[in-house]
């Protein structure tokens, strides 16, 4: 297989580029990935410049989307063969070709040192996780509907069989269990810790306007708001009065498309291997200038919002039009015992509250599947998760029933206006036990629900056949009895 001639070579090499040379097990690592979307198809054009990742093969129900994953890679027609077979498909890969199929299935018997499994969908994660697994492959779970479900679980049986089980760096919740890490293994304490919307609001001065927006265009439908002499105040840097600007902000901006499922999906897989907790069911939210965030998530008796140490949590980014935004990256909020280090933090270019106490690390983007080889690599090469030591089930995300809803009716997913997710100390399933939200997706109500109502084991059908069902219960089973 061609590959595009590698950038780093000499001294542009980093310390992992050392570690795969030193301690790697074999001479490369060859992936296979499941789902061609936007994420995934980053993972296979940016392999084409590691000369440690090959990717031969990818699987997708649309097999035009898993040949344009390899057209955006470079790759050519002639070059790429359609495969519903193992036979043809180990042919193809023997004669240096790039394999397209719509059956994930022949990936488990395919030479393949790991499988990325990126569809997006709880149940299909949680199958090909497993079926990995079973083969004898590490796993990669960029699908973060199941990983928040069954996770825990995958990884304990990816261990026993002497396999890695890991998050992803590209995505927030990966990347901030590393930062997270690695503030720790310096021996800060970590305050709070989170990660940016993608969508920012942005405050015009000439016009007194705050709208939404990501990837710097205005948000689809967005609502804008106007701000009156009453109102523009909380909206000036903040003062010593943290919770009251933080609460009118939110009334103020309150037509404005606010956090999704899906942010809090990626916080409670990052507090089940972090051990950080939720502050509230819903987190703060708050509508932060990067400058403020440490002002904000710090103790109660130093300015902020927090009640304990050791928050978890999701800001929106306030900004103006000229101002760096945070690009739906991640932060660390973190202090230290020590007087003096205290003082280094504070002065060497951290962002810090009034008093010092507390200062800020933050990473301002996650470039999504460019960054993934590392994980994929550091799982076939070094035998290591990018991910957290400890992954234990302590949270889930679970729903609240966001209008009334009849029996028969199906349920969506974290993008769905029927339902508002909550993070909650997990529960072993049980009939009045909170449902895991992903455990929803695509499920049937057996009940009327009225609105305001948190979803429960005995109100959705139970799904007997479903692999994913299976993995939850015997992950309750394992660390919840």
């Amino acid at each position: 297989m061609v590959k595009y001639k590698y950038i780093l070579k000499g001294v542009g090499k980093l310390i992992y580029h050392h570690l795969y040379n030193k301690f790697r097990k074999q001479e490369n690592v060859k992936a296979g990935v499941i789902g061609a979307g936007q994420y995934s198809t980053a993972v296979i054009t940016q392999s084409m410049f590691n000369p440690f990742l090959t990717i031969p093969v990818v699987a997708d129900q649309d097999i035009n989307a898993a040949k344009l994953a390899y057209h955006r890679a470079g790759i050519p027609d002639e070059n790429i063969v359609e495969c519903e077979k193992y036979s043809d498909a180990i042919k193809a890969i023997e004669a240096g070709k790039y394999v397209v199929t719509t059956d994930p299935m022949i990936l488990m018997k395919l030479p393949l040192d790991i499988i990325a499994e990126g569809t997006g969908v709880p149940e299909a994660g949680a199958l090909y996780g497993y079926e990995a697994i079973k083969n004898g492959k590490h796993v990669a779970m960029i699908n973060k509907e199941t990983d928040s479900v069954v996770g825990p679980i995958l990884r304990h049986l990816a261990e026993k069989a002497g396999l890695v089980y890991t998050p992803v760096d590209g995505d927030q919740h990966g990347l901030l269990m590393g930062l997270v890490s690695w503030a720790r293994g310096l021996g800060l304490e970590v305050i709070s810790a989170g990660k940016a919307r993608d969508a920012e609001y942005v405050y015009d001065r000439k016009t007194n306007i705050i709208t939404c927006e990501a990837d710097g265009k205005t948000v689809l439908e967005t609502k804008k708001v106007h701000l009156t002499k009453e109102t523009e105040k909380y909206i000036n840097p903040l003062t010593d009065d943290v919770k009251n600007y933080i609460c009118r902000r939110r009334e103020i901006m309150s037509d404005l498309p606010t956090a999704g499922d899906f942010d809090l999906c990626e916080l409670q897989i990052t507090a089940n291997a972090t051990g950080l907790m939720p502050g509230t069911p819903t987190t703060y939210q708050p509508i932060s200038r990067i400058s403020e965030i440490p002002k904000v998530l710090c103790p109660v008796d130093e300015g902020g919002l927090l009640e304990n140490k050791g928050i978890i949590d999701v800001v929106t980014c306030f900004r103006e039009p000229h101002e760096a935004g945070l690009g739906g990256g991640i932060f660390i909020v973190v202090s230290s015992e020590n007087e003096y280090s205290r003082m280094i933090l504070t002065t060497k270019g951290l962002l810090s509250n009034s008093s010092g106490t507390a200062s800020l690390i933050y990473r301002p983007y996650h470039l999504c599947g460019v960054e993934t080889p590392t994980s994929l690599l550091c799982a076939g090469l070094l035998g290591i998760s990018t991910g957290n030591d400890e992954y234990l089930p302590s949270y889930d995300l679970v729903k609240v029933v966001q209008r009334n809803m009849k029996k028969g009716e199906i349920l969506g997913g974290d993008y769905t206006p029927d339902l508002k997710a909550s993070i909650l100390p997990a529960e072993a399933t049980a009939n009045g036990a909170p449902i895991p939200a992903h455990l929803l997706n695509g499920n049937k109500l057996i009940k009327d629900i009225q609105a305001g109502t948190l979803l429960t084991y005995e109100m959705v059908e139970p799904q007997s056949d479903s692999i994913l069902w299976k993995l939850r219960k015997q992950q309750d089973e394992l660390f919840l009895r």
